[in-house]
């Protein structure tokens, strides 16, 4: 139970003998105290002096009487400043945490029973993965691993979008211009390599409308009649109706570009249990509408289209079915949220999708919701702002994209670099080094993306992300490796059987901190947002390098404290270390 736990107990149980009825922590605050004020925690009184009919001094006199009466374990100090009863926690209560924080499993919950599926990646076959897909992936990734921190049985799937006319397009430009070019006679990596020619459409694809519009056609005109564009719409049509050669030539592109993103996935260190493909899926759904019109909740109109109308709801008219018979996105969306949960069972189904598909997304469970889907309650949409670079957005039609695999290397290199002007490659070998190198690079990449609230738009800064003394990865895991190595030289550690010298303030701070990481991890959890975490497990990184930086851990003053520091430090490497792995951050033994 958290230290702020304990005071309401206290706090409820001692206001209920007070007064004589019940009071919850419901009917009051309790805040952390700035490092500049007296004392750890402050109990907010002024939403209880209605309840209690007493002024803040009174009822701050009567609490403190019951409180320093039957706590003393818990409490070595109070001061009443106005409607503040600012406590101070009794040594002997955060010396109590460090068993149970010393515990592998300490910031991890027993089994909830909760089923939780989390969708991220969704990426494209007609293009490489892209910085975009980069903050998706170690969004998604993290808080599946968080919730399982927090006792939740965790589904991790990705769907790939690898029909449509998009895919027909890198297709089209590979049968016109590519020769029979191939990975393998290219050198080239499956997933750039068709990504390249989805470029090469849209370049002739351009310079078509461009000659059309010379010979008087209007833009809009142009665009639906460029040869390029009739033959990939085309293709698409041939690929519905089974056409083997085009079937085969999507199979055979298709499979380059798996084999590309796997090596990405790899690199990352991320993983999927479940993936659905869209031309499996994009049939689904089709019965659940018919199912729909028949109690309403659907309507056709006059051309055979069916919809659904939201505008009670704020929302809009939807197309759920085209008048041909044919799904459109949000038909197979609901077929799979069923699908989802035959199949897993699901409790909640959370999507990791970028903020320009919020409408869509209300649309998708609004309509669930309205056909009775199991658990469409339970639908959530972690919805992420667009990530950018210095200089500026990113176009995947025009090539301007970063790609995935290219911002991997230069984080790689750029580790490379700081690390070895900064002196931190001695005792290592070449292939130490290689691993270190690439620990860094993906470290600081992911900790940048995930301190930032999801919701937020961002500019990626690769080398501010690398600095070894800002606000990032590097840092905490230098931190991290600076305590392991403080570790190994002290040896053996004996047990830590009391201390009878008061906690310094440095230590206390340091104890304050260790002891919130599983409510951290829980809030992570309950809100989907990683950079709780991410900005926890980076203050407790500075507060342990103040507290190395203020007092000697080896040479302390006396045994006692030499065992308490060394405690200390290898409960917040552990701690740093979990934090950094649920970001899916590796921490190093040493740099």
């Amino acid at each position: 139970m958290s230290v702020v736990k304990h005071i309401q107990a206290a706090v409820n149980i001692s206001l209920t003998k007070i007064f004589n009825q019940p009071f919850t922590e419901k009917d009051y605050q309790i805040n952390q105290i700035k490092e500049d004020f007296k004392g750890d925690y402050s109990i907010v009184l002024f939403s209880l002096l209605k309840k209690t009919g007493l002024s803040p001094k009174e009822l701050g006199d009567k609490l403190v009487d019951y409180l320093k009466r039957d706590y003393q374990n818990l409490f070595s100090g109070f001061e009443l400043i106005k409607g503040f009863l600012n406590v101070e926690i009794n040594d002997v209560f955060w010396l109590e945490i460090l068993p149970a924080a010393s515990n592998e499993n300490f910031g991890s919950q027993q089994p909830s029973g909760r089923k939780s599926m989390v969708e991220y990646a969704s990426p494209n076959t007609n293009k490489p993965l892209h910085l975009g897909h980069l903050r998706n992936i170690f969004l998604g990734w993290s808080v599946a691993e968080i919730l399982k921190a927090n006792g939740n049985e965790v589904f991790k799937t990705c769907i790939v979008n690898d029909r449509g006319i998009h895919i027909c397009k890198s297709m089209i430009a590979w049968l016109r211009f590519g020769g029979g070019e191939t990975p393998q006679s290219s050198g080239i990596k499956g997933d750039h390599l068709v990504g390249k020619y989805y470029v090469k459409f849209n370049e002739i694809y351009k310079a078509q409308i461009a000659d059309l519009e010379q010979g008087g056609m209007s833009t809009p005109e142009a665009e639906k009649e460029a040869p390029i564009m009739l033959e990939a719409q085309q293709m698409l049509l041939d690929w519905e109706t089974g056409k083997p050669d085009i079937i085969e030539l999507w199979k055979k592109m298709n499979g380059w570009v798996y084999a590309g993103f796997d090596e990405t996935y790899k690199q990352t260190g991320s993983d999927f249990d479940k993936t659905y493909y869209e031309s499996e899926t994009y049939l689904l759904g089709k019965e659940i509408v018919q199912m729909g019109l028949d109690k309403g909740v659907f309507y056709k109109k006059q051309d055979g289209s069916v919809w659904i109308d939201l505008t009670a709801e704020g929302l809009d008219e939807k197309l759920v079915l085209r008048k041909d018979g044919t799904s459109v996105y949000i038909t197979q969306d609901i077929g799979l949220a069923l699908q989802k949960y035959q199949q897993f069972g699901i409790d909640e189904n959370i999507y990791v999708i970028g903020d320009e598909q919020n409408y869509h997304m209300k649309v998708l469970k609004l309509i669930c919701q309205k056909l009775n889907i199991p658990n469409a309650d339970n639908i959530f949409h972690l919805s992420y702002g667009m990530v950018e670079l210095p200089s500026g957005k990113m176009k995947s039609r025009e090539g301007t994209v970063v790609d995935a695999d290219d911002m991997i290397s230069e984080m790689i290199s750029t580790a490379e670099k700081h690390t070895t002007a900064l002196g931190k490659t001695a005792g290592f070998n070449e292939e130490e080094l290689k691993a270190l190198f690439h620990t860094l690079g993906l470290g600081a990449m992911k900790f940048y993306l995930l301190r930032v609230d999801p919701k937020k738009r961002m500019i990626f800064n690769p080398e501010e992300s690398i600095d070894f003394h800002g606000f990032t990865g590097p840092f905490i895991q230098y931190t991290h490796a600076r305590i392991k190595s403080i570790i190994r030289k002290a040896g053996e550690i004996p047990p830590l059987a009391s201390c009878t010298q008061p906690l310094l303030p440095q230590e206390k701070t340091l104890a304050i901190t260790i002891e919130q990481f599983p409510v951290v991890v829980q809030q992570s959890a309950a809100e989907l947002n990683p950079s709780f975490l991410a900005n926890y497990i980076y203050q407790l990184a500075k507060q342990f390098n103040s507290f190395y930086t203020d007092l000697s851990v080896l040479n302390a003053e006396s045994e006692e404290k030499k065992i308490l520091r060394l405690h200390f430090s290898v409960i917040t490497a552990q701690v740093l270390k979990k934090g950094l792995n649920l970001l899916g951050i590796s921490a190093p033994e040493r740099m």
